[in-house]
């Protein structure tokens, strides 16, 4: 009854248009005040104890540092560098795309950042390249996806603090499904600018692939700087969060010297703003999760499950179409922090593995960001394309259909996730 209460309250004050994080703090006060006899002393201290934790502090670190190389100018060179590797192939421009997306995410941390960085240049040189503009669309919104799976990200730090699962496992774990990933949105690329015969560029000489590499270098040395420091145990996530922040400066202001001092201070104010909006969120969501402990709605939902014999397969499919359906009204932050505490009991219950249902959990919100009504990366890619939303819904469909099979594949094959922090130690 209780859960009924807290879900009706935060659909209306959804469907009021209000954003998430204010409908998620008046459901708490809402529900505290009319249902329970919970003292406010406790959800003041709730509020601040919430958000105390020491991984919340690498998505500020890890926006910054995402912001410094999408201001400056490491994604033109990554695309340069990715066109020498694959632009001599079918839909060449759109295989770079592929591969820019899948690099500058493993430096951004964000979806949202990549289809920014690497579309804003990518796309023009598309059209100007003979290629349809619905094609490039598809390639770069749905690719730049890859933003939230390829470590670092900020949604898995997102899920770690409302799970108490290791960052770096996480991080560990998205290598394999995000290169994975990679592939099956490159294939596709590959298969229609092969089927519609699409340009395709001239090979680029060992030169010039070692010319565009040494030029990209600074920028691709991040991922070993961030991914090799927790890996050999030199610096935790939340460390390796801020050295990141500390290098991109670096890189953009005195190594490519694409920003001036000037430009830094616009740069702390963008990623400053964006990391309060994230962190209010937080907030809200850490209330929200406290209510749902205390009126015992997860331990309840789990119960109810295993005693109606729904067993870890039944129950995969369930949170599949769940958090597909809550991606439809809501952005991956929001689903990660109020769904995570709900359904991860249950997880646990089952036998199925944290970092395997974080993936899993992280996968579905990719697909989330690319199909429409509330479809970050849809919003993103439409102001760059300057295409409508149904004119992009249309473009994608042929790369979200192979991003909902790969979730299948996530879904019901763990080692995929699994395989890697295993072998190295870190499960």
């Amino acid at each position: 009854m209780n859960a009924s209460i807290i879900f009706i309250i935060l659909l209306v004050l959804m469907l009021t248009g209000m954003p998430i994080s204010i409908s998620l703090g008046l459901t708490v006060l809402s529900f505290l005040f009319m249902f329970t006899q919970v003292p406010l002393e406790s959800v003041a201290l709730k509020l601040f104890t919430g958000i105390e934790k020491f991984e919340i502090m690498a998505i500020p670190f890890f926006i910054l540092a995402g912001n410094f190389l999408t201001h400056g100018g490491v994604a033109r060179r990554m695309i340069k560098f990715a066109t020498s590797m694959v632009g001599h192939w079918y839909g060449g421009l759109g295989l770079a795309g592929v591969l820019a997306c899948a690099l500058f995410a493993a430096v951004s941390g964000s979806s949202p950042a990549t289809v920014v960085a690497i579309g804003s240049i990518l796309m023009p040189a598309m059209v100007k390249a003979g290629f349809p503009n619905k094609f490039g669309a598809g390639v770069i919104t749905t690719s730049g996806a890859l933003g939230i799976l390829i470590p670092p990200s900020i949604v898995m730090v997102m899920y770690s603090v409302a799970t108490n699962t290791s960052v770096g496992a996480l991080f560990m774990a998205g290598v394999i499904p995000g290169i994975g990933l990679a592939m099956v949105l490159g294939g596709v690329t590959w298969y229609r600018a092969r089927k519609f015969d699409y340009p395709r560029m001239q090979k680029a000489t060992l030169g010039e692939r070692w010319k565009a590499f040494r030029e990209s270098v600074w920028g691709l040395l991040l991922i070993v700087v961030v991914m090799g420091g927790i890996y050999s145990g030199m610096f935790t996530p939340t460390e390796a969060a801020a050295m990141s922040a500390v290098y991109a400066f670096f890189v953009a202001v005195f190594v490519y010297k694409d920003l001036s001092m000037k430009d830094v201070a616009r740069v702390l104010l963008n990623s400053a703003n964006m990391s309060a909006m994230l962190l209010y969120i937080i907030t809200n969501a850490v209330l929200f999760s406290f209510i749902m402990t205390n009126e015992n709605i997860p331990q309840a939902l789990a119960d109810w499950m295993l005693g109606h014999g729904l067993g870890m397969i039944a129950f995969l499919l369930a949170v599949n179409i769940i958090l597909l359906l809550a991606g439809n009204f809501m952005e991956p932050s929001s689903i990660v922090l109020i769904f995570a505490p709900i359904l991860f009991p249950v997880a646990m219950k089952l036998g199925i593995d944290p970092v395997h249902f974080g993936i899993l959990m992280v996968v579905n919100m990719e697909v989330g960001m690319c199909h429409p009504p509330v479809g970050l990366n849809l919003y993103v890619a439409s102001g760059i394309t300057k295409m409508g939303i149904t004119e992009l819904t249309v473009a994608v469909w042929p790369w979200l259909l192979s991003m909902l099979a790969f979730l299948v594949v996530v879904t019901y094959v763990p080692i995929l996730s699994t395989w890697l922090p295993k072998t190295l130690g870190m499960m």
